[in-house]
């Protein structure tokens, strides 16, 4: 008896300290705040963020676009695309992919080859077999690929594009590698006038559950740094931030010419270490002294720890780039840019030195008809505002010929200098003066009040989870851009008229000229 009494003596004991544990850490501070809210005058609003915070700035991201909104409660980025230049409706165009019953056969053949190789790869490690992955019709890259036409690599509205941004941030990978594609393009294009920075730069092949694929480049530099004043544009970081603006961007313009692309932080021990069956990349990764998880990119040259990409300890942001349809399905071409530039730290091409070079251009097919000129001229303003040096070549779908549409591809050097407008990247437009009537309209209307772009860009990018992906000052040096542009095209028509200047989507044919006079 005296046993059981201590017992419960002792059971009394530890609930009154329980209780007493529970009153103090969880009901007494509840108890101060609501305290000291009464003492500030009953203001129970949460803490602010700490100024400069991540938080903070989100935050005032989303109070900028709250109060962009209008009156009725649309926003500036709905109203844009509900305005008759982006609503119309869209005209059927030549898919890419056909049928897309080919499509659907390869990608079959692809899923049961990955199925072989994976259980073989199990079963000489005595891994536990898994389940087989299956190809579904639904699946969001799947749809895209089959959403390509001749007019642009998705519809206005297509909810395949939505749901691909949403898979990309949420599913697992199962692979991670290096890329095939890529390999395959560099072998298709004398690329030996492009200077490769040893290392440096690293990006990878994910795969992910539904079997599609995206491009991941980590986070390399914070989003306030700018590029130094002795950078060279092609030794400059590749910016994971710039890929996702440059996709918003891209769909705000309605070029729709950049795949779609998402910010994600990804787990590298998880979904890159773990998953990958290269022993190549296995073998780069290591622990930095400060207990982060890293890896570096294995390359000929320099490639050291110096040079690698780590998380905090395993986490690391990075932009997710969907891939297009293999080349294998759809080849595509790697074209020279006629607006090349100098890749050496001395030199420069014609086009710096000869303010009459398009008219050079307007003499070599397909330059001299068709729409080639103009989408080039398209994708300098487009590089122009984002404010990439380094678009050294340009890649086409081969099926849609020599009128099909640029693709812009790469963006990653863009976003690297808010403060200064690198001129040169207009050259197309300001040397041959010319330009879509669409593409200008848009321009025009993205400089009114009611659809500013850094407005709607700004509220574009807070649908992305890495929000705020791009500073203030980079928001705001799109509109000065977007003016410089608009001024450029005024000159333009006050030179050599409107109807010169200002071309319809229909096939060029260029007027008469000589190599001795400016180009009009």
């Amino acid at each position: 008896m005296p046993g059981l009494r201590r017992a419960r003596l002792l059971t009394l004991l530890l609930l009154g300290a329980l209780l007493s544990a529970d009153l103090y850490f969880h009901l007494w501070p509840r108890v101060r705040q609501r305290l000291a809210a009464g003492e500030a005058g009953g203001c129970s609003c949460p803490a602010e963020a700490a100024p400069g915070s991540r938080e903070s700035a989100a935050k005032d991201a989303a109070a900028a676009a709250a109060a962009a909104s209008s009156p009725a409660g649309r926003s500036k980025l709905q109203r844009l695309f509900a305005h008759p230049l982006y609503g119309a409706p869209e005209r059927p165009a030549e898919k890419l992919l056909g049928g897309g019953q080919e499509a659907l056969r390869y990608c079959r053949r692809k899923v049961a080859r990955w199925n072989r190789r994976h259980k073989m790869y199990r079963e000489e490690r005595n891994l536990t077999s898994v389940s087989l992955m299956q190809l579904r019709l639904e699946a969001s890259w799947l749809q895209f690929h089959l959403g390509i036409s001749r007019e642009a690599l998705y519809p206005r509205s297509s909810p395949a594009i939505d749901q691909l941004l949403q898979d990309m941030l949420e599913f697992h990978t199962i692979s991670a590698d290096y890329s095939q594609d890529e390999k395959a393009l560099l072998g298709a294009c004398d690329c030996s006038q492009i200077v490769k920075p040893s290392g440096v730069h690293l990006k990878l092949v994910l795969r992910f559950q539904d079997f599609g694929k995206a491009m991941f480049k980590p986070m390399r530099q914070k989003r306030e740094e700018e590029t130094p004043e002795d950078f060279f544009y092609f030794v400059d970081f590749q910016r994971h931030n710039a890929e996702i603006a440059a996709f918003h961007l891209d769909r705000i313009l309605d070029f729709r010419r950049v795949p779609p692309v998402v910010g994600r932080l990804i787990n590298i021990t998880k979904e890159i270490l773990e998953v990958t069956k290269n022993e190549i990349l296995q073998s780069v990764f290591f622990v930095s002294p400060a207990s982060n998880v890293c890896f570096f990119a294995k390359c000929p040259y320099m490639c050291k720890t110096e040079y690698a990409v780590c998380g905090n300890p395993h986490l690391l942001e990075g932009s997710l780039s969907a891939f297009l349809p293999s080349l294998n399905l759809a080849p595509r071409i790697s074209i020279p840019n006629p607006w090349i530039r100098s890749y050496t730290f001395a030199g420069k091409e014609e086009w710096e030195v000869n303010p009459l070079y398009c008219n050079t251009v307007k003499e070599v097919y397909p330059y001299s008809s068709g729409s080639r000129l103009l989408n080039i001229i398209d994708m300098a303003i487009f590089d122009f505002l984002i404010g990439n040096m380094d678009r050294h070549h340009y890649e086409m779908f081969t099926k849609f010929g020599d009128d099909g549409f640029l693709l812009h591809l790469d963006n990653a050097r863009g976003f690297g200098k808010h403060s200064h407008d690198e001129i040169s990247i207009l050259a197309p437009l300001i040397q041959c003066c010319l330009i879509k009537k669409t593409t200008l309209l848009r321009l025009h209307l993205l400089a009114q009040p009611d659809y500013r772009l850094s407005d709607v860009m700004r509220e574009s990018l807070l649908g992305d989870r890495l929000t705020p992906v791009l500073t203030e000052p980079h928001l705001l040096a799109l509109d000065r851009r977007l003016q410089i542009v608009l001024k450029t095209v005024e000159k333009c028509i006050e030179t050599s008229g409107e109807d010169i200047v200002v071309a319809d989507t229909k096939p060029l044919e260029m007027p008469a000229f000589d190599r001795t006079s400016p180009s009009s």
